[in-house]
């Protein structure tokens, strides 16, 4: 299966705390943001990951969108942009542009639940880099919401 869409929310309850504080949430170039809080990122024209009938994981997935969160007049101030999906001498990561030609993993993505089960969702929790990227609000291996990939 081509993958043609990220569907992610980071964590449900960063969400309801920017918002729940008077922030705000804006999705621009691309993405969008669904009935449930969570954000669609399209995958761009040089994405080509794919579900394999094995329910592995193969390709590098490009998508195209940012996410702004802020709140407290600034102060809580966290943008995510063009999320990537690939693997890594580390494992299958999630990352962020952080310029032009810098990329950071945010996430690591548990590929083994996609093993004998057609659910394109991913168990996910973030890395020392995303716990920077977010503020330190939550430690390493904190449990994020699951990444969806549809097609």
């Amino acid at each position: 299966m081509a993958i043609d869409r990220l569907i992610w929310g980071v964590k449900q309850s960063f969400r309801a705390y920017v918002e729940g504080s008077g922030g705000t949430i804006a999705t621009t170039d691309g993405a969008g943001r669904a009935d449930d809080g969570t954000f669609v990122f399209q995958a761009a024209d040089d994405s080509d990951l794919a579900i394999g009938a094995d329910g592995v994981l193969s390709g590098v997935g490009r998508f195209r969108g940012q996410v702004a969160f802020k709140a407290h007049g600034g102060m809580l101030s966290v943008t995510l942009t063009d999320p990537w999906i690939e693997a890594t001498a580390d494992g299958v990561v999630l990352s962020v542009a952080e310029t032009a030609t810098r990329r950071t993993a945010i996430a690591k993505l548990d590929a083994a639940a996609l093993a004998g089960d057609e659910r394109a969702e991913l168990p996910a929790v973030i890395t020392l880099d995303g716990m920077m990227i977010v503020g330190d609000h939550y430690p390493p291996g904190t449990p994020l919401d699951p990444v969806r990939l549809e097609g």
